[in-house]
């Protein structure tokens, strides 16, 4: 069975008081269970604080990008070699703000991709249409030219997140039709990628998720999950996720 993920990507939220009682409350109330894992990505300044109050929990604690070169004059840039060492588990790759708001390329997600790998990170590697090239009919092709970073890696552990730019914070999501058209078709392109190993590379839904919305969509077909935003800022929202991850096993 493939393993499903919950993660929470705070993105450039929460100060270290926010993040301690978030920690605080996760820790006291968080029962972790098999088949399902919780992730959690603050930003950088926050990583030290959330790893040490969450180690007991068994949370996985991702960066929300980095850089492929291990060291050198990158001023602003964090290394994945220093996530290593911060104590993460994974990192976030390739999310639509990054490619809108700092031109993240496919080029520099393979070297990023090959980088996670090589100090043990596993990448959550994110893809998404926008509306308008989605009303343009263009969602798979798009999907297949971001997917196609892959057959430049070689292979390691990995999770896809797809993320339709569109439902991102809007409060709008995909429907149940179009989730599972898309997920599906990730899961065959993984397998054409990666063989019977594509099979359990978990497939999370990102855009909007909440738990009003989350049971419904982890009923559909090769979703594996969520990457989740503004739900996961709060402690009891994001544990309300989590339960309901673990109710749909």
């Amino acid at each position: 069975m493939t393993t499903k993920w919950v993660i929470a990507n705070w993105k450039m939220n929460h100060l270290r008081a926010e993040a301690s009682a978030f920690c605080e409350a996760f820790r006291a109330d968080y029962k972790a269970r098999p088949g399902v894992e919780a992730g959690i990505a603050p930003s950088f300044p926050l990583l030290p604080g959330v790893i040490s109050q969450t180690e007991t929990t068994g949370a996985k604690v991702f960066g929300q990008n980095a850089h492929w070169e291990p060291k050198g004059a990158f001023t602003g840039a964090v290394s994945m070699a220093q996530l290593k060492d911060a104590g993460c588990h994974g990192v976030i790759l390739g999310h639509s703000e990054r490619r809108q708001f700092f031109n993240e390329t496919d080029d520099s997600l393979v070297k990023k991709l090959q980088a996670a790998w090589e100090f043990d990170l596993l990448p959550v590697l994110c893809i998404g249409e926008t509306l308008t090239q989605r009303d343009a009919g263009f969602t798979l092709d798009v999907l297949r030219q971001q997917l196609s970073v892959l057959e430049r890696t070689g292979h390691g552990p990995l999770v896809v997140a797809y993320e339709p730019v569109w439902a991102i914070g809007t409060g709008r999501r995909a429907d149940a039709t179009q989730i599972e058209e898309v997920h599906a078709f990730i899961r065959e392109d993984l397998w054409l990628t990666f063989g019977d190993a594509g099979r359990e590379i978990p497939i999370l839904y990102g855009g909007s998720v909440t738990p009003d919305n989350f049971e419904e969509i982890l009923r559909i077909p090769h979703v594996a999950g969520g990457l989740v935003g503004g739900a996961s800022l709060e402690a009891a929202k994001f544990l309300r996720l989590l339960k309901q991850a673990q109710e749909s096993n």
